[in-house]
C-alpha cells in the first residue's frame, strides 16, 4: 500500500530560531478524516491514597522546590504548557479549556472510546521516543543546546533533574530495582505465568523475589529462567506496573505526591520553555492521530521498558500511548519490535514510522514503511499540518 509522494524534511529547515516548516507530506488515498483532538495537557491531578506516599524530594541546587500548598485544592491543579499559536484556519476546531464538570462528563467518551480490534486498525504510527517526542538525552550531552543556541548549563541542569525524577519514579513505584535485570519487550510478555491472584494485600517486599544470587542469574539472554514460583512473582510485578500505569496515566501528580508533584510541574514548565514547546508540538500530532477511530500510536524505544514507562508518565504521554502499545527494543532491536507490531495489526494496515535515528529509518526502509524524520520542532509542526490536512 503506497502512501504516494513523500518528501522527507531536510536539515535546512532546522534552525536555531525554529523558522520555517519542512515540507514532508504524505499524499494518497489512505487519508482518514480527523475529528477534534483531545488535549493531553488537560490532566486532572487528584490525590489517591494508594502509592501516594511522599518520597524525599530531590533538592536540585539550581531549582528550589516549590513549596506545596497544604490545602486540598492543591491536588487538583493541572500542568498547562505555554500557549502555542493555532494552525491558521483551524482556530474554530480547537476547543477551549473545559471545566471540571465538562471534563467528567465528556472526557472519557472522547479520549477512551471502546478501542477497535487490532485487526480493524487502518493506520499505525510507530514513534521513537527520545529526541523525537521528548528532548532528554541531547540535554545531557549538550547536543541540543549547541545545535539550537540554548544555554548549555541550563540544558544539562534540566536534563539531570529529569533523569533523577525518571529513575526515582522507576525505583520507588515501578519495581525497577527488581526488574532491571529482567527487562521485557512488552508489559504482557510474562503474563502467562500470572495465576491471577488478588494482589490488593500482597507484600512485594517480603515475597522472596530477589534470590541470594541476584535476579540477574535468573534472567539470561533473550528469555527468563527461573522456577515456577519465581516466575509467578515476576509476573505479579509486571501486572502491578500495568495497574499503576493505567491508574495514574492521567494523574501523574497523584502518583508522585507532594512535594515531588510541585517539583515535576516546575520541571515540565522549564523544559518546555527551553525546548521552544517541542513536547507540546509532539502532543498535538499524537492527539490528532488518537482522535481518529481507526488509527493508533505505538511507541518503540531503545530505553528499557520500566524507565520508558517512567518517561512516558513524567512527560505526560500516558493519554497518547496505552501501555499495550509500548515496546522496548533494548534486548531485541527495533526491527524485531517492528515485526511484532506488524504481526499484531496485520498486513492490511498502513505503517508510518516517525523518528530521528538511523536505526528506525533503516528498518522502516527495509520494511517499505514511510519514514518521517524529526530533526527539529518545525518537522513536528509539518507533521501536525499533514495530519490536519488529511495528507497523512
Amino acid at each position: 500500500k503506497s502512501l504516494g509522494v513523500f518528501l522527507e524534511p531536510t536539515e535546512k529547515h532546522c534552525t536555531a530560531t525554529g523558522a520555517g516548516i519542512s515540507s514532508g507530506l504524505f499524499q494518497g488515498t489512505h487519508a482518514i478524516s480527523s475529528s477534534t483532538p483531545f488535549n493531553p495537557a488537560q490532566q486532572e491531578f487528584s490525590a489517591y491514597s494508594s502509592y501516594s506516599q511522599t518520597p524525599l524530594a530531590y533538592q536540585h541546587p539550581e531549582h528550589p522546590v516549590m513549596m506545596p500548598n497544604p490545602s486540598p485544592e492543591s491536588h487538583t491543579a493541572d500542568y498547562h504548557p505555554p500557549p502555542s499559536p493555532p494552525t491558521p484556519g483551524k482556530e474554530e476546531g480547537i476547543p477551549g479549556r473545559r471545566g471540571s464538570d465538562s471534563k467528567l462528563r465528556g472526557r472519557k467518551r472522547v479520549i477512551d472510546p471502546a478501542p477497535p480490534l487490532d485487526s480493524d486498525i487502518e493506520r499505525v504510527f510507530i514513534w521513537d521516543l527520545d529526541e523525537t517526542i521528548i528532548i532528554f538525552h541531547s540535554l545531557l550531552t549538550g547536543t541540543f543546546s549547541s545545535r539550537f543556541g540554548k544555554d548549555s548549563s541550563k540544558a544539562v541542569s534540566l536534563g539531570l533533574w529529569m533523569e533523577e525524577m525518571i529513575f526515582n519514579l522507576a525505583d520507588s513505584r515501578l519495581f525497577f530495582n527488581d526488574l532491571e535485570e529482567c527487562d521485557q519487550v512488552h508489559i504482557d510478555d510474562v503474563a502467562s505465568d500470572d495465576n491471577g491472584q488478588d494482589l490488593s494485600t500482597y507484600n512485594f517486599g517480603s515475597d522472596g523475589f530477589q534470590s541470594p544470587a541476584g535476579a540477574g542469574s535468573l534472567c539470561l539472554g533473550s528469555g527468563v529462567h527461573g522456577g515456577v514460583d519465581w516466575m509467578r512473582k515476576l509476573a505479579f510485578r509486571y501486572r502491578r506496573v500495568k495497574e499503576i500505569y493505567n491508574t495514574y496515566k492521567n494523574n501523574v501528580g497523584g502518583l508522585l505526591g507532594s512535594p515531588k508533584r510541585e517539583e515535576w510541574l516546575q520541571l515540565r514548565r522549564e523544559m518546555e520553555v527551553l525546548t521552544d514547546l517541542w513536547l507540546t508540538q509532539a502532543l498535538k500530532a499524537l492527539a490528532l492521530i488518537n482522535s481518529r477511530p481507526n488509527c493508533v500510536n505505538v511507541l518503540v524505544t531503545t530505553t528499557q521498558l520500566i524507565p520508558a514507562l517512567s518517561k512516558v508518565l513524567l512527560y505526560g504521554l500516558g493519554s497518547a500511548f496505552p501501555i499495550e502499545n509500548i515496546y522496548s527494543a533494548t534486548k531485541t532491536g527495533k526491527e524485531s519490535c517492528f515485526e511484532r507490531v506488524s504481526q499484531r495489526f496485520g498486513r492490511r494496515a498502513v505503517y508510518v514510522v516517525i523518528g530521528d535515528g538511523a536505526e528506525e529509518e533503516t528498518v522502516a526502509k527495509k520494511k517499505n514503511m514511510p519514514f518521517w524524520r524529526v530533526s527539529c520542532r518545525p518537522d513536528l509542526e509539518a507533521l501536525s499540518h499533514a495530519l490536519e490536512m488529511d495528507y497523512l
